[in-house]
Parts: structure tokens; C-alpha cells; sequence
């Protein structure tokens, strides 16, 4: 069984057992957190899509950890004018493991 779910603008499919980077949500690890925006179910008798979302289908994980991605360089310039600038990013995220599928 899989699900598609939407968290953070984007979308996931996700199986149980899965451990999933997502955009960093506001809780703390080794906490349980539910998404109940449930794009699609997928199981042996077929796919179940919402419209926009699955009534009654959510997904429940556990909090791995939250952290930030590798360091990535933004530069910019403009030539010709001696303009540049050079500035690092890291994307904070949330490491999750999925528990259980319903739906």
C-alpha cells in the first residue's frame, strides 16, 4: 500500500517504513505527526484519488530528527558593472518515518 501525501507545497509518495526529507515542520523529534492531506491511496484493488484529497485517509509518522541541508552558493553578478554577490544557503528539513497508512 502507498499514498501520495502534500506537506510543505510539495507532494510525496510514500510507503510504510519510509523515511522521507520534507520541509521542516514545527515539531520536535520522536514525536507522532499526521498528514491528513491525502492526494492518493494505492493498493491491490487500485488507486484511490481524492479530489483535491482522500475523505477519511491520512498517513502518521514519526519525527526522526530536524536539521539543515549541505551548504549551497548562491552567486550573482552583473557584468561589466563590478556587481557580484556570493551568499550560502542550507534548507532547514524534517527527517520522518512513516508508521501507518489509513485509508
Amino acid at each position: 500500500m502507498y499514498a501520495v501525501i502534500e506537506t510543505g507545497g510539495k507532494q510525496y509518495q510514500v510507503r510504510e517504513g519510509d523515511v522521507v526529507f520534507i520541509e521542516k515542520l514545527n515539531v520536535e523529534a520522536e514525536e507522532t505527526v499526521t498528514f491528513d492531506k491525502v492526494v492518493a491511496v494505492g493498493s491491490d484493488n487500485g488507486i484511490n484519488v481524492g479530489a483535491p484529497y482522500v475523505a477519511g485517509a491520512a498517513v502518521t509518522a514519526k519525527v526522526l530528527k530536524n536539521g539543515k541541508g549541505k551548504k549551497i552558493t548562491v552567486f550573482t553578478y552583473k557584468p561589466k558593472k563590478g556587481e557580484k554577490r556570493k551568499m550560502g544557503h542550507r534548507q532547514p528539513y524534517t527527517q520522518v518515518q512513516i508508521e501507518a497508512i489509513q485509508g
